[in-house]
C-alpha cells in the first residue's frame, strides 16, 4: 500500500516543526512489523493526532528500524514474529502514559484484540443503509470458535440516536472469570 502513495519517499525526513508538549490530541499507533509503511511523513502531517508511533516486532528488519529513526518516527518493539499487542499496549501505557486506546480498524486487527482479551468496550455506529455484495466483511475477523465457552459476551451500556438517523451503540465486554 505505501509504495502507491504519492510522495511516499520524497519528503525530507528531518524537516518537521517541534511538538507542543501541551498538545492534547491523541497519538496514532500503527502496527507494522513487516516494515511496509513508507508514508510516515504524510501521517505526521495530519491534524487529527499529535504524533505517530510504529508498533514493530523482533522480526522487523534493522533497515526498517533505521528508516523509522531517520524519519523521527518513534517505535515500540513487542513480540517475536508479529506485534504482541498485550506487550505493546503495556509499553504504550508506560512510555506514553496512555490508558485508553480507540481502535479504528478493519476486522482482522479488531479480531486479534478481541480474542486476546484487550477490548473493554465495543462502540458501533449504525448507518441507515444496506450495502450488498459477495465478499464477506466482518467487524471482527478471527478463526472460527470451537466451543460456546469462547463466545465473547457483551452488555449494552448506551444507545444514542445521532443526526441522519444513525444509532450509536456502546457495549461493555463481559470478561470471563
Amino acid at each position: 500500500y505505501g509504495d502507491k502513495v504519492e510522495g511516499s519517499e520524497g519528503d525530507d525526513p528531518v524537516s518537521e516543526e517541534p511538538r507542543d508538549p501541551n498538545d492534547a490530541r491523541p497519538l496514532l499507533f500503527v502496527p507494522d512489523s513487516q516494515g511496509r509503511i513508507r508514508f510516515w511523513h504524510l501521517l505526521k502531517k495530519e491534524e487529527y493526532w499529535r504524533d505517530v508511533i510504529a508498533l514493530c516486532s523482533n522480526s522487523t528488519s534493522q533497515d526498517y528500524l533505521e528508516y523509522l529513526t531517520k524519519r523521527r518516527v518513534n517505535y515500540i518493539i513487542a513480540g517475536e514474529e508479529r506485534v504482541d499487542f498485550k506487550k505493546a499496549l503495556d509499553e504504550v501505557n508506560t512510555k506514553f502514559k496512555v490508558n485508553t486506546v480507540r481502535v479504528d480498524s478493519g476486522g482482522s486487527l479488531n479480531g486479534v484484540l478481541l480474542r486476546a482479551g484487550l477490548v473493554h468496550e465495543v462502540s458501533v455506529v449504525l448507518h441507515p443503509c444496506l450495502v450488498g455484495g459477495s465478499s464477506p466483511r466482518s467487524l471482527y475477523r478471527a478463526p472460527d470458535l470451537t466451543t460456546a465457552e469462547d463466545v465473547i459476551e457483551l452488555k449494552l451500556s448506551n444507545v444514542q440516536k445521532l443526526d441522519g438517523d444513525m444509532i450509536w451503540l456502546r457495549y461493555t465486554v463481559i470478561k470471563k472469570e
